[in-house]
């Protein structure tokens, strides 16, 4: 099952990558106005991070994906999909996510 929400009033959705274009275990880079963010598809859900390490500010979309988390190649720090809470030191602060639907082949994020 694709991670879905429901739109909201104020909320502001972005179409950022064709759902074709997020293969299964691996990472996607997409730029927004918001910066750019990291697509990864675990089994049948997407999510999306922002695209830089809370360490020292290297992109994720260089990293691995492993258990459920991304693993920044840089220093080893890793951050976990779903919440963005960092789960490996270096590490210590989280980055941050973004609401994920899936609609019409399309992958739209909530940015605010």
């Amino acid at each position: 099952m694709l991670r879905k929400t429901t739109r909201g009033s104020e909320a502001r959705w972005a179409r950022v990558a064709s759902a074709e274009d997020v293969a299964a275990d691996q990472i996607t880079a997409v730029s927004t106005d918001r910066g750019p963010v990291v697509l990864a598809r675990v089994e049948d859900r997407i999510y999306a991070l922002e695209d830089r390490c809370s360490h020292q500010d290297y992109p994720l979309s260089a990293g691995e994906l492993e258990d459920g988390e991304v693993e920044c190649v840089f220093h080893g720090a890793r951050f976990d999909l779903c919440t963005g809470r960092a789960t490996r030191l270096p590490a210590v602060a989280p980055v941050r996510t973004f609401e994920v639907e899936v609609r019409d082949g399309g992958v739209y994020l909530r940015l605010e």
